[in-house]
């Protein structure tokens, strides 16, 4: 891992006036280079064409990129897309783009492509269907990973607080360790509860973080039977035996996934502006 360096310099006269120079270097815990990438697909069985769905005047997609430039730890964020009506909607709003192939199975294979093109020690998948993606969530991701030099991948979770959510197999739920590893993630309410107690479930925010390299090979992995039957992806890190560290938010995703999901969300912009 590269660091940034804070120099100081601090200067007194000596007694024949020549000038002293003494150096403090500071190093800090953030790489040079933290890349994200919001990968974005025309195609969509829901819903067509999602990404350039407007709200509040402005293409979804826009919402996104705007909002996650305003992490302070990403030094770039980019659209990966493999169709030229994103490409060309994306470019009329400033926003960098990398053309990637059209046959991935999924985004985090469209961001491992887009990073291949890139520098960036560490890459962050930020979902293009999230308009309301919260900019501190993005780096408490950044920085839950950057804590330990030995971790591949981190994600977020939030402490469910709808109790519909416990049994909806929509919500993905995630259980962790005394040091915030994953140990599972599951659509069943985990852990179970043999009686009422105030048990705390947490939802799974699907924001991922990964070191380069482990991104870069990470469809290579072997697809475990966990992750066939629960039809969750990062269950293949856990499957191969990687750490996943999560992070607590107070960021509660609002994806759009159907043109109702499009309605509720551009309703809370329309709330927000009066």
């Amino acid at each position: 891992m590269s660091y940034s360096f804070v120099v100081l310099r601090f200067e007194n006269p000596s007694r024949n006036h020549a000038r002293q120079t003494r150096l403090t270097v500071l190093p800090s815990i953030v790489p040079k280079r933290i890349l994200g990438v919001i990968p974005a697909r025309f195609a969509s069985s829901r819903f067509p064409g999602k990404p350039l769905a407007t709200i509040a005047g402005k293409p979804m997609l826009q919402h996104v990129y705007e909002r996650a430039s305003q992490a302070r730890y990403l030094s770039r964020v980019v659209i990966a897309t493999d169709d030229e009506r994103i490409r060309d909607a994306a470019r009329a709003f400033d926003a960098p783009v990398v053309m990637t192939r059209s046959d991935h199975a999924s985004g985090t294979d469209r961001v491992a492509e887009a990073a291949s093109a890139d520098r960036a020690e560490v890459i962050v998948n930020i979902q293009g269907d999230e308009p309301l993606i919260d900019p501190a969530a993005i780096d408490a991701a950044a920085l839950a990973l950057l804590e330990d030099p030995d971790l591949p991948m981190a994600t977020l979770k939030k402490r469910i607080e709808n109790p519909a959510d416990i049994a909806n197999p929509n919500v993905v739920k995630v259980v962790t360790d005394r040091f915030e590893n994953a140990i599972y993630f599951s659509r069943s309410a985990i852990p179970y509860a043999r009686e009422s107690s105030t048990t705390a479930y947490a939802k799974h925010i699907g924001l991922y973080v990964y070191r380069r390299d482990f991104l870069l090979g990470y469809s290579d992995l072997p697809v475990g039977p966990l992750e066939q039957t629960e039809r969750l992806e990062q269950l293949r890190a856990l499957e191969n035996g990687f750490r996943i560290r999560v992070a607590e938010t107070e960021y509660d995703s609002l994806g759009v996934d159907t043109p109702e999901d499009l309605e509720r969300v551009s309703y809370l912009f329309v709330g927000a502006a009066t």
